[in-house]
């Protein structure tokens, strides 16, 4: 008798490997919205929306939920696959609240800031896996350009939860909130402090990412010009060529004894 697989074994392996075929394939034109995407909610938070933003948007985000629905399709465990992409769905799903402006418990400005805040977080999450993708070496590069976007749509987000006409002692430009937020990613703060419930749990969010990735940032600075210094001639500390040469007086020392100990022999 020969050993067969049965045939729901078959089918959840080629269903795996239909599921990874087909992020391959979408991989580059999902990257390519990502940041789009990324980009079209900045400019909303900043600017405010459009006819043409709306269309543009409603088109992507019509585009991700099919990409989704597909890799659900294929996933052969629906709930790990969900546990896995939960932010994802709560990110595919708020954007749908706005097409039923009609409700009234969507008029509440509460309701509309909370789903604001969601959608902010979703959209980082999108393009940290977007960026994730595109480089091949997750190291500095990636954390700097990645600081560089949350710091972008972070201050877009401040922006709209803390305007100046609003909020007391608030963001009266983009650039202000934009100063604020790298102040608060390098962990220097500033005088102000948010005053509403969105914009403190972002401002949380911020500063638990800066936590976090400013220190392996610095790190890794510091640990570029120590490694140069090693490798200076003139430096004090222990270099690779120092340890070499180390390494060959100690073999001659070796050899000098064996020579000594079999000449007395």
């Amino acid at each position: 008798m020969t050993d067969r697989m049965p045939p729901s074994a078959y089918s959840v392996e080629e269903r795996w490997d239909a599921l990874r075929d087909l992020e391959e394939w979408l991989e580059t034109p999902m990257k390519l919205l990502s940041f789009i995407w990324l980009l079209l909610v900045i400019i909303e938070l900043v600017w405010g929306s459009t006819r043409t933003l709306e269309v543009f948007g409603t088109a992507i985000w019509i585009t991700f939920i099919i990409e989704f629905t597909l890799r659900f399709a294929l996933a052969p465990r629906k709930g790990s696959f969900l546990r896995r992409n939960w932010l994802t769905v709560i990110a595919l799903v708020v954007p749908a609240f706005r097409l039923l402006r009609g409700l009234r418990f969507l008029k509440a400005a509460r309701a509309a800031r909370s789903f604001r805040l969601v959608r902010i977080v979703g959209t980082a999450n999108r393009g940290m896996n977007a960026l994730r993708a595109s480089l091949s070496r997750r190291g500095l590069g990636y954390a700097v350009v990645l600081t560089m976007l949350i710091t972008l749509l972070g201050a877009g987000g401040m922006l709209t939860f803390e305007p100046a006409a609003e909020v007391q002692g608030g963001f009266s430009t983009y650039w202000d909130a934009l100063w604020w937020t790298g102040m608060l990613l390098t962990t220097m703060g500033s005088e102000y402090w948010p005053k509403s419930l969105e914009g403190r749990i972002l401002c949380f969010l911020l500063s638990l990412y800066g936590f976090a990735v400013f220190g392996y940032i610095t790190a890794s600075f510091a640990s570029f010009f120590v490694e140069r210094d090693a490798a200076s001639p003139e430096a004090d500390t222990a270099s690779s060529t120092d340890l070499v040469a180390l390494r060959a007086e100690i073999m001659a020392l070796r050899a000098d004894l064996a020579a000594s100990r079999s000449g007395r022999i």
